[in-house]
């Protein structure tokens, strides 16, 4: 909502008012404070996480937790590094195994060439508590639980906003310079905005049923995995995820549009047989795929759910709206510091929309592609009628690539057109499952190593860097001096490693607070401060 009428310039409570503690309000929340800008999450909720929602941290969400200082405890939460990490197609767990697409555990997984993280499994009710831990402990960012947004107002000065107490019910009011809405799909702002939703809506009523077994892994013969399919006569109709690695279980059904289901039955028809289990939560929810058309109003902006919705099949929901916290933060921080321009958070929608549709479409065909997978006849069956439908279906399904998006792809992405990269005239890579790197404007710059245990990814999120690449690589000052003028923060590191030169591909590298590059060339431009002004939003 807007008042133009408005146009006060008064002192704001805070610099940034965050609606939604979810991982992405969370995410937001550390990335302020470490940038040292203040600011107030309000959550609705006590904080508390009665089922887990996502699985899994992305190896781009685990660059940024690296960075956080939070990784080793992500990856340690609740997985043990000697557990495989597979997906498993069978008929049942104490059924028949039809293929396996293989993932090391962590301990046999060794460096992936494109990251110096990796996936990690890390359900929502193990990773929030850590992300929140550490936005509690940076100076300047206020958790507020039990704390709800029922309203705002903006003008040019900034967002007023009400608050009301979760449980009292009492109300105040907040002044903030800007409001990111990260209150999920139903949330107010996005609503108060009137920002409509592209997309395909609603493209299964799926089942969640979390729940306790201690005995279920003995069960079976298969082995640990992050990931069981069931595959029977009806064709693909659910998957079991191991929570904990030791007691507790989600299994999804699909497709299921019934008023009423039995729970109990789908584990046993999971399992292949009774077994004990203690039932946590059983959900029916919608699986959908949309994008707002929008990402933000004047000083409102949206984020995560509010933005997006995809099918977790493709692992790319929390994933996105991290992107997008980090992508928002930087901006926020440079115009509070004066150094950004008018146009830099107007980038931000241009920036990151094609990614959430680019995000989501990938999540939607992931989901089509396996629960597209065939019913077959005798499948379940034992005997030679089984044992050859069996034997054709494992033949059939032995690309499983088809259905989980290729890891690299969720980290090397480019944003196409973004007001504030220059483009080189490069064209973009194939996106195929073998990784091509790729330091094009726009691009999450790529990994490599420095030395052991530094990576180039290491390098950036405080300021501007300029890299300077090969053996002899022209010199950056004037583009150093263009920086200093502006106010913008610029240092310059230089890389003698002709390996890193190679990936790069330019002797100069410019690199945003955010990782990605914002500009190469074989020199600096002879009009620096244009350059300057560009990546800033100002020109």
């Amino acid at each position: 909502m807007t008042d133009d009428t408005d146009s006060r310039k008064d002192t704001a409570d805070t610099p940034v008012l965050i609606a939604g503690g979810g991982p992405v309000g969370l995410a937001l929340a550390t990335e302020l404070g470490l940038r040292g800008i203040a600011c107030v999450l309000a959550e609705k909720r006590d904080g508390s996480l009665p089922v887990p929602k996502m699985s899994q941290a992305s190896t781009r969400s685990m660059e940024f937790c690296r960075r956080w200082g939070i990784a080793e405890q992500v990856r340690n939460a609740v997985w043990s590094a000697s557990h495989a990490l597979d997906f498993v197609y069978l008929t049942s767990l104490t059924g028949f195994e039809l293929a396996r697409q293989r993932v090391p555990s962590y301990a046999a997984r060794g460096h992936l060439p494109y990251s110096p993280e990796g996936p990690t499994h890390c359900p929502q009710i193990f990773f929030d508590p850590i992300l929140a831990g550490r936005a509690k402990s940076l100076p300047g960012v206020s958790l507020r639980y039990n704390t709800a947004l029922t309203g705002f107002t903006q003008d040019s000065g900034g967002v007023t906003a009400t608050l009301a107490d979760s449980v009292g019910g009492a109300e105040e009011t907040l002044r903030a310079a800007y409001l990111v809405g990260c209150d999920g799909p139903g949330g107010l702002v996005r609503e108060a905005l009137d920002i409509p939703l592209d997309g395909l809506g609603t493209i299964a009523r799926s089942i969640n049923i979390f729940f306790r077994s201690p005995s279920l892994a003995a069960l079976h013969d298969k082995g640990w995995a992050r990931f069981y399919r069931t595959i029977d006569e009806t064709g693909c109709w659910g998957e079991l995820i191991a929570i904990d690695g030791e007691a507790l279980w989600r299994l999804t059904v699909f497709h299921d549009s019934s008023e009423a289901f039995d729970a109990g039955a789908y584990l046993r028809r999971c399992a292949g047989q009774p077994f004990e289990y203690e039932i946590i939560s059983a959900q029916p929810w919608d699986r959908r795929d949309y994008v707002a058309e929008r990402y933000g109003q004047g000083r409102v902006f949206i984020a995560g759910d509010s933005a997006h919705q995809c099918s977790p099949t493709g692992g790319l929901g929390m994933h996105t709206g991290v992107e997008e916290a980090v992508n928002l933060a930087w901006k926020i921080e440079a115009v509070l510091r004066g150094w950004g321009g008018a146009a830099l958070l107007d980038s931000y929608g241009p920036e990151r929309r094609p990614i959430a549709l680019r995000n989501v479409e990938l999540s939607t065909q992931s989901y089509r592609n396996i629960t597209g997978i065939p019913a077959v006849q005798h499948i379940t069956e034992p005997g030679a009628a089984g044992e050859e439908a069996r034997a054709a279906f494992g033949r059939q399904l032995a690309d499983t690539q088809l259905y989980s998006v290729v890891d690299h792809h969720k980290v090397q992405y480019c944003y196409e057109d973004s007001p504030v990269c220059i483009p080189d005239g490069t064209p973009p890579p194939e996106e195929g499952v073998e990784y091509v790197p790729s330091a094009r404007p726009g691009t999450r710059a790529p990994h490599a190593w420095i030395e052991e245990g530094t990576s180039t990814v290491d390098l950036f999120g405080d300021g501007f860097v300029l890299l300077r690449l090969g053996a002899a690589p022209p010199s950056g000052q004037v583009l150093e001096d263009a920086a200093a003028a502006r106010g913008v923060p610029l240092r310059i590191v230089a890389l003698e490693d002709e390996g890193i030169a190679g990936i790069y591909q330019q002797p100069l590298v410019l690199v945003r607070p955010d990782g990605h590059v914002a500009w190469r060339g074989p020199a600096v431009p002879e009009d620096a401060l244009a350059l300057i002004d560009r990546v800033r939003g100002a020109a």
